[in-house]
């Protein structure tokens, strides 16, 4: 199976970059112990930034961008992790996801959602802010989103330090699960199709 990597962090080193990193090394250590295994691609938005931006003027994407997007769109899963700036995602985090299909991600991708910012305050980005994008893009967003404040980072004897490890395990859990199962009962194209015939013929009244 195949495993995508965003990180939308500005610095180097980090904080985001390394939360992506560890929410991607749990997810592998947790297909290892269901007897799985995955490819993985890391990429790393700021730089892409320029190209990102030409194509959101331009309508097209350089060479470099399409395979980046080719390799987001044919993931089984990703790992997606962007810095709060205004109680939001950032703006190349958005732009980048402007530039997927609508319908080229629907049903079988599954999306763990990350966010890092200064403050705990900000940790219901992850409800507000970045799970509405995926819902939208019809994805299968996991119900553990993990948000990583810079205290977090801090002691142990910090009570944040030791829940972000206890948070990270979990949602890698969840999403190491959820790729295994469809490693093993993968849901065949027609299969897919139906359901989508069947939602939209569902009515609300």
């Amino acid at each position: 199976m195949k495993l995508v990597t965003v990180s939308a962090g500005l610095s180097t080193p980090s904080s985001t970059r390394l939360l992506a990193d560890r929410l991607t090394d749990t997810v592998l250590d947790e297909l290892a112990d269901q007897g799985h295994k995955a490819d993985v691609d890391v990429i790393e938005l700021r730089l892409l930034a320029v190209a990102i931006a030409n194509n959101l003027v331009t309508g097209f994407p350089p060479p470099q961008l399409a395979d980046v997007i080719e390799a987001v769109t044919s993931a089984d899963g990703l790992v997606t992790v962007t810095p709060v700036f205004s109680a939001s995602y950032s703006g190349l985090f958005k732009s980048f996801f402007d530039l997927i299909d609508p319908g080229a991600l629907t049903g079988r991708r599954t999306v763990l959602i990350g966010a890092t910012g200064g403050t705990p305050r900000h940790s219901l980005v992850l409800e507000h802010a970045l799970r509405p994008p995926f819902t939208y893009l019809r994805t299968v967003v996991l119900p553990t989103g993990v948000y990583a404040a810079s205290e977090d980072w801090g002691s142990d004897s910090d009570a944040h330090t030791k829940g972000l490890p206890v948070r990270i395990r979990r949602a890698g859990r969840e999403m190491a699960s959820i790729l295994a199962t469809g490693a093993a009962h993968p849901l065949p194209e027609d299969d897919l199709t139906g359901s989508k015939k069947q939602l939209s013929d569902l009515r609300f009244d």
